[in-house]
């Protein structure tokens, strides 16, 4: 207490964390920069002083803890100095019976009977090798227990001491020891003779209670954990610490200033040892530790696992220094030269849930959602997980099962019209004067031939040749991509971009920025979609003629400022509807208010596959090339290199027995070919089924297929024949994708009537609780900058009152304000909730690694970091701070923060 009070003297934060129920600091401790953990035990010591403490805050409550409350907390700490006051530990000492229920040690006694107030026995006696237990039976002789003798294995025992016990009638037998602990089922009598070289006679002492003292170990695990060492002390006959290459300090009884020093005793010699007990939890005897020891094992820690001693709940904190002791007798050394085992984290056990943490139910991992999710929720929509996202599956009607559900969308999408959420594509930004020769080098056909306001599918290839990703590059302009891929390989793309920018072509002048959740993207199919977009696109020219396949406009669709790109996933006529996310779901009400049908991921399957186009990592896998899906057309003859090209020449990706992609049509059309189904041809394995579905269009069921050979038949397992096809079913003149024949020509003319409402993720999400308010700060514009000089320092947010300019690295910023900058727009991409009070930093504690205080998180400073296990960005403000999450999160953590600050 001393140390911590001179430590908050000096400015320094302190934590203090006490094992006990309450800690016995002073009131001038309990500062402003002093935290107090009662009823906390630190675990574990870890390297540059990182230590794990675990608080348990509700168990001694009962029904009377409070709902939401975790019962227990984990705590890791980082400090500069450590002191370590963990006292030290009564021992035991081996002798005949001593695992009867009874025996227990002094120190035990005198914690029943004064901090619950119970008496552990009515008739006692208690064995001591030293002073402390003296205290102990003059305590319960005074609670009314009848302490029958003290009987004290030193022939010249503390003279004062006596003379205490002997004034409250108490008998001490000096130079005696216990030697047998006799009865039944618990406790009934204690056998005490006289040792070698005093004078007495043997008696038999009725007990219900015998309490026994060895003396005291200091308490070492910790500072072992740290890296420290430790040493032997003779006249403790303990270990205790001596070096720690941390800054540690330890004081009081752990380093051995113990009071009460008696004479070592480790057992009570006897004929038998098979009743002198070591390890009470594992039955482990003395003789069993002979057994070992005359076995040939010589270290404790071989030991240790012979006879399991130590390996028990308590983890050898009563019984290890036992077990060395006696192995060293066995052996002829000296306990310092048998040392002990080792200390191993956690100190005390911690239990699963613990580390897991409270029950978070939904909440245990990010949810990402689209800007339209609440509107297919509210409509009736299954979801299916697309690594965090949530994407509707299909749309059930009246009870609907899911074949009818996409059967019924399907038809939709060939014969009229339907919409799809097509938000969770991948999107990066790339722009730079060297961006179409860096997507070159990425992809396998030729992107930097593409013209502005043009559109061309893309393929990337890992350097083995096999295909990683595909997607479509937008030209925007002469040194602007933009680049869509999978959703589940979004992230992977970018880092993929970035990685061979930073390490292999560091002399490209190129950025890439994800720009996924700033656009709410709607697919419009079917051969209705042009009439639609006519009607809400006034001002744009929808003939083919005007706006051809792979091209993209600029306009407003229904009110709203869109990018429209002409591309079709389906083989139908369709468009790509790109807006803001904040107008997503202006836009899809817009188009709903058409009767248009939504369609989801399942009814997008059966599409595609109906056209025979492939889904990277579901009819791919990571040994599957360009040419084994028929692709070869992808790949430029007229560029010097890209990746992966190299590859393409080596023997095994060319053989001409690879895998390849076919349609399967099973003979029987009602027959559904699970995924996953191996194919025989003449009883030998060719390949496998990689989708399966059933086509309203083809009025029958159809799978896609990687097999190898040439092969009119193949046959299941069960016996099940399909015709092998070309993988295009559908369509295969490529026709339908302008649609029919130009009935609807030019602009519509139209003036529509709207003002399209804007929509922030959160809603405008506000929440407020003791000490710590949360609310979004809605629609600021933000724009990622990037500059090769350094516009402000690392690691910092620069304000001039209305603009802030966050650091995200070294050579990009992200800029927030009220206005409008010039960058890579990303204003509907983040999420901005403020989180403010004086308990803004306890509540962010709860998921945030970062140490928040002021002192080392300043107002001005940020950071990139994970809250909830999500990502965000994180700026210090004077009275709280910032979190800028990705929008596709926002919901998930506005949720996540409303848990956290139940408990306030």
């Amino acid at each position: 207490m001393a140390a911590a009070l001179e430590a908050e003297r000096s400015g320094a934060r302190v934590i203090i964390a006490d094992s006990g129920p309450m800690t016995t600091a002073p009131p001038e401790l309990v500062g402003a920069e002093t935290r107090v953990l009662g009823r906390t035990t630190v675990v574990g010591y870890y390297d540059d002083n990182y230590l794990v403490a675990v608080e348990r805050r509700a168990g001694h409550l009962g029904f009377g803890a409070l709902a939401g409350v975790a019962r227990e907390r984990v705590w890791r700490i980082r400090a500069k100095r450590v002191v370590l006051a963990t006292g030290a530990q009564e021992r035991p000492i081996a002798f005949a019976g001593n695992d009867l229920p009874g025996v227990m040690l002094a120190g035990a006694a005198r914690e029943y009977l004064g901090r619950f107030g119970v008496l552990p026995g009515r008739r006692a006696v208690v064995f001591t090798t030293n002073d402390s237990a003296y205290a102990g039976a003059l305590e319960l002789a005074g609670a009314g227990v009848a302490v029958a003798a003290i009987v004290d294995s030193r022939r010249v025992p503390g003279e004062e001491w006596v003379s205490r016990a002997q004034a409250a009638g108490i008998e001490v037998l000096a130079g005696y020891f216990v030697t047998e602990a006799r009865g039944g089922d618990e406790l009934a009598s204690v056998l005490v003779s006289p040792r070698e070289g005093s004078v007495g006679d043997s008696r038999e002492l009725s007990a219900d209670l015998l309490l026994v003292s060895g003396g005291w170990n200091p308490v070492v695990h910790l500072f072992s954990q740290s890296g420290g060492t430790l040493r032997y002390d003779e006249s403790l006959g303990a270990l205790v610490p001596d070096e720690s290459p941390q800054a540690v300090e330890v004081v009081g009884a752990a380093r051995g200033d113990i009071d009460h020093v008696g004479e070592v005793l480790w057992f009570v010699p006897a004929d038998d040892y098979s009743r002198h007990f070591v390890d009470l939890q594992r039955d482990v005897t003395v003789a069993d530790i002979w057994r070992a020891t005359g076995a040939g094992l010589t270290s404790v820690e071989h030991v240790k696992r012979y006879t399991t001693a130590g390996t028990a709940h308590d983890q050898g904190k009563t019984s290890g220094a036992l077990t060395a002791a006696l192995v060293a007798h066995a052996i002829g050394a000296t306990p310092g030269e048998v040392g002990s085992t080792t200390f191993r984290a956690p100190y005390l056990p911690v239990s699963f849930a613990t580390l897991a943490g409270r029950d978070r139910g939904a909440l245990h991992d990010p949810v990402r959602i689209t800007a339209l999710h609440q509107w297919h929720a509210d409509h009736g929509a299954l979801f299916e997980n697309v690594g965090q996202w949530k994407r509707p599956w299909y749309y059930p009607q009246n009870g609907e099962s899911m074949e009818a559900a996409v059967l019924r969308e399907c038809r939709a999408a060939r014969e009229d019209v339907a919409a799809m959420d097509a938000s969770t594509l991948g999107k990066i930004d790339v722009i730079g004067p060297d961006a179409a020769e860096f997507l070159d080098r990425l992809y396998t056909n030729l992107i930097s031939s593409l013209a502005v306001g043009s559109i061309r599918y893309g393929m990337m290839c890992r350097p083995d040749g096999m295909v990683f990703d595909d997607g479509t590059a937008i030209r925007l302009a002469d040194d602007h991509f933009l680049i869509t891929t999978t959703t589940g390989n979004a992230a992977a793309v970018l880092d993929w971009m970035e990685e061979w920018l930073q390490t292999e072509w560091p002399d490209l002048r190129v950025t890439c920025t994800s720009v996924t959740d700033q656009w709410a993207t709607v697919a419009l199919v079917g051969p209705g979609s042009r009439a639609v977009l006519r009607d809400l696109a006034p001002a744009l020219a929808v003939d083919k003629t005007s706006f051809p396949f792979m091209t993209w406009r600029e306009t407003d669709v229904a009110g709203i400022p869109a990018r429209v790109c002409r591309i079709s996933f389906s083989g139908e006529l369709a468009y790509e509807i790109n807006v803001s996310a904040w107008y997503g779901l202006a836009l899809w009400h817009a188009l709903m208010s058409r009767n248009i049908t939504p369609y989801g991921t399942e009814t997008m399957h059966v599409l595609r596959a109906e056209k025979g186009y492939p889904i990277i990592g579901q009819d791919t896998d990571g040994t599957t090339t360009p040419q084994d899906l028929g692709m070869t057309w992808i790949i430029s003859k007229k560029k010097p290199d890209f990746l992966g090209k190299r590859s393409f020449t080596r023997q095994d990706t060319s053989r001409p027995d690879r895998r390849h992609l076919v349609a399967l049509l099973p003979q029987n059309p009602t027959t559904h070919l699970p995924e996953g189904t191996a194919l025989l041809a003449h009883n030998k394995m060719v390949g496998h089924v990689t989708s399966s579905y059933t086509s309203p269009t083809l009025n029958r069921t159809f799978s896609l297929a990687l097999i190898t050979g040439s092969h009119p038949t193949l046959t299941t397992l069960n016996g099940t024949k399909s015709d092998v096809t070309t993988p295009v079913l559908y369509d295969p003149e490529g026709t339908r994708r302008d649609g029919h024949p130009d009935t609807v020509d030019g602009t519509s003319g139209l003036v529509l009537d709207t003002r399209p409402e804007r929509r922030s993720p959160l809603d405008g999400f506000f929440a407020e609780f003791d000490g710590v308010c949360v609310r979004e700060v809605p629609f600021l514009a933000k724009v990622n900058v990037r500059s090769d000089e350094p516009l402000t320092p690392a690691n910092t947010a620069v304000t001039d009152g209305e603009t802030v300019a966050v650091w995200l690295g070294p050579d990009e910023w992200l800029v927030i304000g009220p206005s409008e900058v010039r960058g890579v727009d990303v204003s509907a991409q983040w999420a901005v909730v403020r989180v403010s009070g004086g308990r803004a930093r306890e509540l962010l504690a709860h998921g945030c690694a970062l140490d928040l205080h002021p002192e080392v998180f300043p107002a001005g400073r940020c950071a990139q970091t994970l809250l909830a296990r999500a990502q965000i960005i994180l700026v210090a403000e004077s009275d709280g701070f910032l979190v800028l999450v990705r929008a596709s999160f926002a919901r998930y953590l506005a949720a996540w923060l409303l848990d956290a600050a139940s408990e306030f």
